[in-house]
């Protein structure tokens, strides 16, 4: 859903863009890699929490950014609501 998602170009990728759609209202899903580093992962839990997003974490930086075509990445936003929603299903369905 991620890759799909990125060839649409719902996606935005790395801590700058991710910022700034949720502060812009673009972002319905933030992600962030389980090895990010704290401070990256509690900045993007307060800020979706302040700014109603929903906040998930997936992967690894490796495999985040291998979803989407990149390298590595450490936060991504997904900014299209049913692609989002569709995101979250899914890994509510695998228990993630």
């Amino acid at each position: 859903m991620l890759s799909i998602a990125a060839k649409a170009g719902r996606i935005a990728s790395g801590e700058f863009a991710t910022e700034t759609a949720v502060k812009s209202g673009k972002a319905y899903l933030v992600l962030t890699a389980a090895d990010a580093s704290e401070n990256t992962a509690k900045k993007f839990r307060d800020m979706t929490a302040f700014y109603g997003v929903s906040y998930r974490v997936y992967g690894d930086k490796g495999t985040l950014g291998g979803c989407i075509g990149k390298d590595y990445r450490s936060s991504l936003a997904v900014t299209d609501e049913r692609l989002a929603h569709a995101v979250m299903k899914k890994m509510d369905n695998c228990g993630m």
